[in-house]
């Protein structure tokens, strides 16, 4: 029987119940590798497996010689997409989109709110058990939101932010969404004219050679000074340099990053000192929300039934376009 690798660290009993039921259905029998120390033992049965579902070592996929489908338990994919890593070019991957985007949502929106509270303001004084009064505080209600990437996380974004009284614009590389939380949706060459608007930049987008540096210097200067910057995709998206001294000079009101360079980021970089911002350790997202693990292993198997009856995985990635 045809064999799937399962290499992730959040399996349960139900989940491998309904993986082994899927696999079964579809001809294949799973072995699963749930700990790091698992790792030698995935390597050496590697080239037994045409299907893995996990994250392993891009450097280890040469080694899998029957491989046909990498399925990717993350979003994110920058990993894969060298070429030269795969055993073969027709190999398949593809990502977990989809299942993040409800935790980073929220995540988004606790750091919001935290920011337009002035919490950023209120936490040091409250450790050193003062009592302070910070006024005026924002709303999102009413709030201008620039949501900088409109897929599962941008949209799921999209829905709570509108749902809490903002007005959302998408701005996305095509220009177009099927999400009708967004008031509108614009192609990134219209970025430039958008920025001035917002309250609330937020960005969840892909690492590919065009999202890189998206928020230049330039950008950045565009964005009003009561503007909050929240990054949830990948740090490379920002000029981080120029958003530091952004900050520092509070030529912006602060910002909430969960995504930066390097990560993790040093102890004396200078992020940790801007007034007004929160940093998180890329954290918004990961497997620590069950509704996520549900949402990934739900994906795998709806993708699995598909390729074993002879279809493509609904969440095949592009390795040119980089999602």
């Amino acid at each position: 029987m045809k064999k799937i690798a399962v290499y992730t660290g959040f399996m349960t009993a139900p989940y491998r119940e309904k993986i082994d039921k899927t696999a079964e259905a579809a001809g294949f029998t799973a072995d699963y590798y749930e700990n790091p120390q698992d790792a030698a033992a995935l390597e050496e049965n590697l080239k037994d497996y045409e299907i893995i579902y996990g994250h392993i070592d891009p450097a280890l996929l040469k080694g899998a010689k029957s491989l046909k489908w990498l399925c990717s338990d993350f979003a994110g994919i920058e990993g894969y997409l060298d070429e030269n890593l795969w055993p073969r070019p027709d190999c398949l991957l593809s990502n977990s989109s989809g299942a993040y985007g409800p935790a980073i949502s929220e995540h988004v929106v606790m750091i919001s709110l935290m920011l337009l509270r002035r919490m950023p303001e209120y936490l040091p004084a409250l450790a050193r058990r003062e009592w302070p009064f910070h006024a005026p505080i924002r709303s999102i209600s009413g709030s201008r939101v620039v949501m900088l990437g409109t897929g599962d996380i941008g949209s799921n974004t999209a829905r709570r932010m509108k749902a809490l009284g903002a007005s959302v614009t998408g701005v996305c590389r095509s220009g177009r969404s099927g999400e009708p939380a967004f008031d509108r949706v614009l192609p990134v060459s219209e970025l430039d004219a958008v920025l001035p608007t917002a309250d609330l930049l937020i960005m969840a987008l892909p690492a590919t050679p065009e999202t890189t540096g998206i928020l230049t210097r330039e950008r950045i200067a565009l964005l009003p000074p009561a503007a909050y910057v929240i990054n949830v995709g990948r740090g490379a998206a920002i000029d981080q340099e120029a958003l530091v001294e952004a900050l520092q000079s509070r030529r912006l009101a602060g910002a909430g990053l969960d995504v930066m360079v390097p990560e993790p980021l040093p102890a004396d970089h200078p992020l940790w000192s801007c007034p007004n911002t929160i940093i998180t350790p890329h954290i918004s997202g990961n497997m620590s929300l069950s509704l996520t693990c549900g949402l990934d292993v739900d994906m795998f198997c709806r993708d699995l039934a598909l390729y074993g009856a002879g279809k493509l995985p609904e969440n095949l990635v592009d390795r040119t376009k980089g999602y």
